[in-house]
């Protein structure tokens, strides 16, 4: 934001308070903004509409109050006041060109400020149970997440990025019985696979490591796994009239449910070989996806190391009055701070739910001492939201420091079809499938270039195509397209450098070129307002139009021509879009390739 405007602002502010127009007290929560419109000036205050009740008068007779209250400043030529009351600054010529200093003083910085130096944030997103490899759902988390985190440090917060492994709960049992099944199964044993396990053939894979280490050493007869476990579900041979599965009978809860404590009873301590495994293998999987993906973290947080935080939270809320014993279950008052029922925290087995694990993990970041906390959750957490705010409040912290983020789903195209996905059964598409076939940077930037809470249909057809239609094509376009045109001066002898081009930007003087530069000025606030509202996909839209604006003004106009002065000129500002476009690509976590 231009800060000879703001200062001059400030100055008339305090002008008019010292008059008793403005209240003494009055904070100016105006906002100075861009105009659309060049005919309107370079930048649009609505500072007259906002303190136009406090100072008892209409907005325009405050306007006028205002601008006679301005001071001379050399950097503004002209203020007017149009429409109801808006005030309106138009900068002097010379103020165009200034933006080019700013982006080669501070290069890869530029865009980058200290707004929120004072904020210490954490950032939680994919935490996927580790029970398979990451999908195309999970991966627009990753690509959010740490977006949204870079564009944090961007604006001066220190930030940690941490990934909550689920290494307890009832799926990693799911996922060691079903390896365990496996193992039988490859030793010789002939059984029914569960319905409800993990179908994929990497269960096969880290049961056959299993073999390969301890060979039979683990072996129980397949008839003691099944000993009275209930009948797995059964279905009719058609769907009904709605698409769906017939049970006929069986329940595949208890199913699997019953081959957990069959394994656990008969395996004792070997069970915890086919847990480890099994996290090992998947977790490193998934760790090795994510960081070819540019996605890394600064934690990975055991579920399993919460035991003892458990019981404090708990007892924390049992001091405080917020639990209590109904049926023989522990549970949470949470409807007293606006959940629509209770919540059960421990069961009357003496186990305690997942819920009472996320509890336990919020106060060890409350306890932490970060003055914000962001979780990114898929979009099917909506209504978890509440409990785990309600039980923030009842331990008495301050629930207005989380925030939650949500990702709505993605649907895969591809040939105009859309591809099913489900990791249970393991017919899916893998995140590192996808990266494979559209790339990094495809995957990166269509990830976010929606609102986290908008649905993607992620068009693989398009993420490769070379077309002003594919974004991201696009913009990296623009980038290398730069690059070979410094290289093509240098072939043609021309000696490019940046400081003795500079005095030779007032040949900048074409209405694409004074459009280019008042977007290339405005690229620092664009970033503190994605970063503010978590909104990654204003940096892709900002990069879209710049680009653009380049591709427009490149094709309509010859850089490298017969006029040198002009010609040095074009290169100038042809390097600091290149500059602008590198910083916001780097932002999004894609890369800005040289050469296409």
């Amino acid at each position: 934001m231009n800060t000879a405007i703001q200062a001059a602002l400030s100055h008339a502010v305090q002008s008019l308070q010292t008059q008793g127009i403005l209240p003494a007290d009055w904070h100016n929560n105006s906002v100075l903004t861009r105009t659309k419109d060049r005919s309107h000036g370079d930048f649009a205050s609505n500072i007259a509409m906002v303190a136009a009740k406090v100072a008892g008068m209409k907005p325009r007779d405050l306007a006028e109050k205002i601008l006679a209250a301005l001071p001379n400043n050399s950097e503004i030529s002209k203020v007017e006041i149009a429409g109801a009351g808006f005030i309106n600054f138009f900068l002097n010529a010379d103020q165009r060109f200034v933006v080019l200093d700013h982006i080669q003083n501070q290069k890869e910085r530029y865009g980058q400020s200290q707004v929120n130096h004072e904020q210490k944030i954490q950032v939680e997103f994919v935490s996927a149970n580790p029970t398979s490899s990451l999908h195309v759902g999970h991966g627009r988390g990753a690509a959010y997440g740490m977006t949204v985190a870079n564009l944090l440090e961007a604006t001066g917060a220190t930030v940690d990025r941490e990934y909550y492994v689920n290494d307890a709960g009832r799926q990693m049992d799911i996922l060691a019985t079903s390896t365990y099944l496996r193992y039988l199964e490859l030793t010789g044993q002939t059984l029914v696979f569960p319905k409800n396990a993990y179908q994929g053939d990497y269960v096969k894979d880290i049961a056959q490591s299993i073999i390969d280490k301890d060979a039979h050493a683990h072996i129980h007869p397949v008839a003691d796994m099944y000993k009275d476990v209930p009948e797995d579900v059964q279905y009719a041979a058609e769907l009904d009239a709605e698409g769906n599965k017939v049970i006929l009978s069986g329940d595949k809860e208890k199913h699997i449910d019953g081959l957990i404590a069959n394994a656990q009873l008969l395996l004792g301590a070997g069970y915890r070989v086919f847990h480890q495994a099994a996290l090992k293998a998947i977790l490193d999987d998934i760790q090795d996806d994510l960081a070819e993906f540019g996605v890394t973290f600064d934690q990975w947080f055991s579920e399993a190391s919460l035991t003892e935080k458990i019981a404090e939270a708990l007892e924390t809320l049992d001091q405080r009055g917020y639990l209590y014993e109904q049926d023989g279950n522990i549970w949470f008052k949470s409807t007293e701070f606006g959940d629509e029922k209770d919540r059960v925290v421990k069961r009357r087995n003496g186990q305690t739910t997942y819920f009472a694990s996320d509890i336990a993990y919020h106060l060890d970041k409350l306890q932490r001492g970060y003055t914000h906390i962001v979780d990114i959750w898929g979009s099917d957490h909506h209504g978890y939201i509440a409990r785990v705010k309600a039980a923030i409040d009842a331990m008495g912290y301050d629930s207005s420091k989380l925030t939650v983020l949500l990702v709505q789903f993605v649907s895969l195209w591809r040939g105009g079809e859309m591809v099913q996905m489900s990791s249970r059964s393991g017919q899916f598409v893998t995140l590192r499938e996808l990266r494979e076939e559209v790339g990094n940077d495809a995957a990166r930037f269509y990830y976010v270039m929606r609102k986290s809470e908008q649905h993607i249909d992620f068009d693989l057809d398009l993420a490769v195509s070379q077309s002003k239609d594919n974004a991201v094509y696009y913009i990296q376009y623009a980038h290398a397209r730069i690059c070979r045109m410094l290289e093509k001066a240098t072939e043609m002898g021309v000696q490019f450098d940046v400081t003795q081009a500079r005095p030779h930007a007032v040949r900048l003087d074409l209405d694409a070129e004074t459009e280019i530069l008042a977007k290339l000025a405005a690229y620092p606030e664009i970033v503190l307002r994605a970063a503010n509202a978590y909104e990654p996909h204003q940096i892709g839209n900002y990069l879209k139009e710049l680009a653009a604006l380049f591709h427009g003004w490149y094709n309509e106009n010859k850089v490298l021509g017969d006029d040198a002065t002009l010609t040095q000129a074009r290169l100038l500002l042809s390097v600091n879009v290149r500059q602008v476009l590198n910083n916001g690509l780097t932002v999004l976590g894609v890369s800005s390739p040289e050469v296409m």
